[in-house]
């Protein structure tokens, strides 16, 4: 089911191109989300509580009981082993400092006439942020999302996250929520999370941007929301792109490919590419063997009986980078000698890990960085998820009587043009109350 494919730009191989393609939003999702998103918009929280029984299987859920108490909170954090709240706080502490030094600053310029114009930046008032949780309680996206809106500066935080059939949620997620910043948390999560948040309901008043991972149904949701909130980006199954000259150890690349393949969706993806078909082999064969000591072995395999893990062999380096390029990758390991170097020659993956110490791992739980990504190739145009996402971007202008004389004549040139004489007497009348007559 892993095979290994030769891919050149002058000749690329079919199945190596099939396997770039992904399909952001399937058709059963887009259809699903509309339903239930329609239905919110018109019954509100029983809308939420009828999907919540359907998509999640808890038919005792009323609105009453969407968001987690305050109590329920502490009594979770109190449940957590000492082990595991110090590596929620080491990553809180990572990602926090992270996110505080790639905040924009404030600036401003002088103008020619003696005045001044920039940019300034303000929190959002209230976000949401979603927190997947079915097949596995995602505790480290609690961290990688809420931490960032905290540095921002958001005053009012809400998180959804699945509470099941039992409506419980994994308390090491609960915890970590409490130390990133959350001030108010919902058992509720798929398509009817997303409408909750970005319509609002009588249990929660609407955000006004949305951010946070999520399976194919989550994805569509957020994408037809878009325009009654902002969103961060469609960010749906999980990929990497290795790339190694052949200096790195099989079995850590074999373990990395593998790292992304257990998420349990099935559509996830891993791409490995090396100039070196007998590297190539040695990878192939560490990933079978590892596999089998899986303990998502199941998921693992399904990803591999869908064609989801492929190695490919271009002519050289040049050529392994450009197959990456256009893989447009969630997550891309350089593998390689000198590899910093090649950081240059980056031009699509939302996330980048540098030499054979850095494993996409550290990325997705620690590193600093949100493992909040754009995939499905929209790293070709989107971006990972920061701080500054949470915040409004603001220029301001304030012109001296000389500015604005300076530019009179601009303004009038561009009033005539298109036919806005309003606009310019707005200026000109500052000079001329006769232009008003």
């Amino acid at each position: 089911m892993i095979s290994i494919e030769e891919w050149s730009v002058a000749a690329p191989s079919k199945k190596v191109e099939r396997f770039l393609e992904r399909e952001a939003f399937p058709a059963v999702a887009e259809a699903a989300a509309s339903t239930v998103l329609a239905d919110i918009r018109k019954r509100g929280d029983k809308a939420v509580a009828a999907a919540v029984a359907k998509y999640e299987g808890n038919r005792n859920l009323k609105p009453s009981g969407f968001r987690i108490p305050d109590a329920e909170l502490a009594k979770a954090a109190e449940s957590v082993p000492a082990p595991l709240r110090r590596a929620v706080r080491d990553a809180y502490s990572r990602v926090l400092r992270f996110a505080k030094a790639g905040l924009r600053k404030d600036w401003k310029i002088s103008t020619p006439g003696g005045g001044e114009e920039g940019e300034f930046f303000t929190p959002m008032e209230r976000v949401g942020v979603y927190v997947p949780g079915g097949t596995a309680p995602l505790a480290s996206t609690s961290v990688m999302t809420v931490t960032l809106a905290r540095a921002a500066g958001v005053r009012d935080i809400v998180v959804c996250t699945p509470g099941g059939k039992t409506g419980e949620v994994n308390p090491v997620l609960l915890y970590a929520l409490s130390v990133a910043g959350a001030t108010s948390v919902y058992r509720v999560g798929g398509i009817q999370a997303i409408g909750m948040m970005a319509f609002g309901t009588a249990s929660c008043p609407k955000v006004l941007k949305i951010a946070g991972p999520g399976n194919a149904f989550v994805t569509a949701a957020k994408r037809q929301v878009y325009g009654h909130v902002a969103i961060d980006q469609v960010a749906g199954p999980s990929e990497i792109a290795v790339l190694s000259d052949g200096s790195a150890d099989p079995a850590w690349v074999a373990a990395d490919l593998l790292s992304q393949a257990e998420h349990g969706s099935g559509l996830e993806k891993s791409l490995f590419v090396t100039q070196s078909r007998g590297f190539a082999e040695k990878v192939k064969a560490e990933i079978l063997r590892q596999t089998r000591t899986l303990s998502r072995r199941a998921l693992v395999e399904r990803v591999i009986r869908a064609g989801g893990i492929l190695l490919a062999v271009a002519p050289d380096i040049g050529e392994c980078m450009e197959l990456v390029n256009r893989f447009a990758p969630e997550h891309f390991e350089i593998m390689c000698r000198n590899a910093k170097k090649l950081l240059g020659k980056v031009r699509s993956a939302g996330a980048v890990f540098v030499g054979p110490w850095t494993p996409e791992s550290a990325g997705d739980f620690v590193a600093g960085p949100s493992h909040v990504l754009p995939t499905g190739g929209a790293a070709k145009m989107f971006s990972g998820l920061t701080a500054d996402d949470f915040r409004c971007r603001h220029s301001f202008v304030s012109y001296t009587e000389k500015d604005l004389r300076g530019t009179a004549d601009t303004i009038a040139a561009f009033a005539k043009v298109e036919g806005l004489d309003g606009h310019g007497r707005a200026a000109a009348i500052r000079f001329d109350r006769s232009v008003a007559d």
